[in-house]
């Protein structure tokens, strides 16, 4: 499975470790990925998300999970996101 966030597409990235005598080795940052459930207010469920402790933030920040989704940017979404974004939108149309 991708080590991607699946609301921001936060992935993974690679740098370098500097020692001392600068001395350079790849490596790799990961992202600090969580397993949460939180709460569709419109779909009234939960649904199981991976992503990013930053991402968690920015949805409490913005007002819950059907904010952020309606608010995101497509390309960033998975396409489990992308999905439940249509669900959001469809049942707030009607």
């Amino acid at each position: 499975m991708a080590r991607r966030c699946e609301l921001t597409g936060k992935g993974v990235m690679s740098g370098n470790n500097v020692s001392h005598a600068l001395n350079r080795t790849r490596r790799r940052f990961l992202p600090n990925l969580v397993n949460v459930t939180l709460i569709s207010d419109a779909l009234e469920r939960q649904v199981k998300l991976k992503i990013s402790a930053a991402a968690l933030r920015t949805v409490e920040h913005r007002g819950g999970l059907d904010a952020f989704l309606l608010k995101a940017d497509l390309e960033e979404l998975s396409p489990n996101a992308q999905a439940l974004r249509k669900e959001i939108r469809a049942v707030l149309a009607s």
